[in-house]
């Protein structure tokens, strides 16, 4: 077995933003955030939502999510006149308030009106400084995030260079208030036990999923719903080399799992899924990232059975246990035509960032 090299883990790519010393004491008593998973609310000058910075931040929050069927945005973001800032507004789960200290309007002097002497003075100080965040400010489980430079152009310029960083910052906001929500009700029983000591690995199923099918090799879980079918699985087998994190062949994989234990019919061998790869305008997707602090490639985009009777989209990350000398595979895809898929996607993404190779478990207490 080839040894996974080092060199290949990479740092989180999050950015640090310095907390804005804005939130209220006694947050216990504020009411809970208010508003949809995917909402942002944008609070800037009229003057600027309607100019380059507003375009700006509308673009990148709004860009169609990628690896779906249809265009959903990856965020649903309305803007608010400061002004118009109402006390049911502020309960929002997701605020941004952007503002540049060269708009003099009424707008820009509200927003600049909440941030403290001291948080000027940070300002002022350092001109890379751009972002703060807060969290629990008007209400509890609520993300704030300011975004500010002296000028116009300069935000712009700060925010095209960080524009995947401010994304993915409210993707794992988003992911981490699912992960409450999602095992609020508990996690499917027996899971746990079994996939340590068959699958040598952990993950969080959600009360509500089913076993589908349980292999050497392979692990299904599904929850069928009268909207949506939501699956997750789970695929391993000896890694040899980093040539196994090519596009073609994590398809192969992929594809092979699926000819073997996915069909719409199992009484029909030809009903199996595959990757979809004939539509130009829709490739499969792959990047490097951080996956809970170990390198892992994500593959994301759409699936189909080999008769065109079924299809959806589906991600996917693969990584290594070098402690087992085992390729992980681990998925979750959807089949809910007609039906918005952004949210669906969400959380199967949730439940994937629960797994944990050999080495991160921690062993039960006797």
């Amino acid at each position: 077995m080839q040894t996974f090299p080092m060199k290949y883990i990479l740092i989180p790519a999050l950015f640090i933003i310095a907390v804005i010393s804005c939130t209220e004491p006694g947050s216990e008593n504020l009411p809970p955030a208010s508003g949809r998973t995917g909402d942002i609310f944008l609070i800037m000058d009229s003057v600027q939502w309607k100019g380059p910075l507003g375009k700006t931040l509308d673009s990148i929050f709004s860009a169609e999510m990628e690896g779906l069927p249809r265009s959903e945005k990856i965020f649903h973001m309305r803007w608010i006149d400061p002004r118009k800032l109402n006390f049911v507004l502020k309960q929002r789960r997701n605020l941004i308030y952007a503002v540049t200290f060269d708009q003099k309007t009424a707008g820009a002097r509200q927003i600049r009106s909440t941030l403290t002497p001291e948080s000027l003075e940070k300002i002022k100080a350092d001109p890379n400084l751009f972002s703060q965040n807060a969290r629990d400010v008007f209400a509890k489980n609520q993300e704030v995030l300011f975004l500010f430079a002296q000028t116009e152009t300069e935000l712009i310029d700060h925010i095209n260079s960080n524009k995947a960083k401010l994304v993915e910052y409210f993707n794992i906001r988003e992911r981490e208030r699912l992960t409450a929500s999602l095992y609020k009700s508990g996690q499917l029983k027996g899971m746990a036990p079994m996939l340590r000591k068959e699958f040598n690995c952990e993950m969080k199923i959600p009360f509500g999923y089913q076993l589908v099918q349980q292999e050497s090799d392979f692990f299904w879980v599904r929850q069928i719903n009268p909207a949506d079918d939501k699956d997750v699985f789970i695929a391993r087998k000896k890694y040899t080399s980093q040539a196994q994190f090519q596009k073609d062949s994590l398809i192969a994989f992929r594809d092979a799992v699926c000819k073997q234990y996915l069909f719409e019919d199992p009484e029909r061998p030809e009903t199996h899924l595959l990757t979809e790869t004939s539509v130009p305008y829709k490739p499969v997707l792959i990047r490097e990232i951080s996956f809970n602090k170990k390198f892992a490639v994500e593959m994301k985009g759409l699936w189909r059975t080999n008769n065109l009777t079924m299809g959806g989209p589906f991600i996917g990350f693969a990584f290594v246990d070098e402690a087992a000398g085992m390729l992980y595979y681990i998925e979750g895809f959807t089949f809910s035509p007609g039906k918005d898929q952004r949210e669906i996607m969400r959380e199967l993404e949730t439940i994937l960032y629960t797994f944990k190779t050999s080495a991160e478990i921690i062993p039960p207490q006797q």
